[in-house]
């Protein structure tokens, strides 16, 4: 089974509560460019369905965005201390096969 996640380019100048009341989830990918990362959205529900699937730093995802395919790990992943909502995802590039 293959985990896959579709990221779309993240707006720029908008505020991340905003996109989070607009159903989008903020990402950072790191890695991919040697130094540099990029920031995506992906959606709220999608990534909730993916994060129960995944073991951060273990589990390899197929990271989709409109310039960039490859696979990644999840590396950091931010909540709300106490509603337990996301706020923010990283991953981490990675040349598994």
């Amino acid at each position: 089974m293959s985990l896959t996640i579709e990221c779309q380019a993240r707006p720029e100048g908008v505020n991340p509560r905003a996109l989070r009341r607009d159903g989008l989830l903020p990402i950072n990918l790191y890695g991919h460019k040697g130094a540099d990362s990029d920031v995506f959205v992906v959606d709220y529900k999608e990534a909730l369905t993916l994060l129960k699937k995944v073991t951060p730093n273990e589990t390899v995802v197929e990271v989709k965005t409109p310039d960039w395919s490859g696979t990644a790990v999840v590396r950091e992943i931010q909540s709300h201390p106490w509603k337990r909502n996301l706020l923010h995802l990283s991953f981490f590039h990675t040349d598994a096969a």
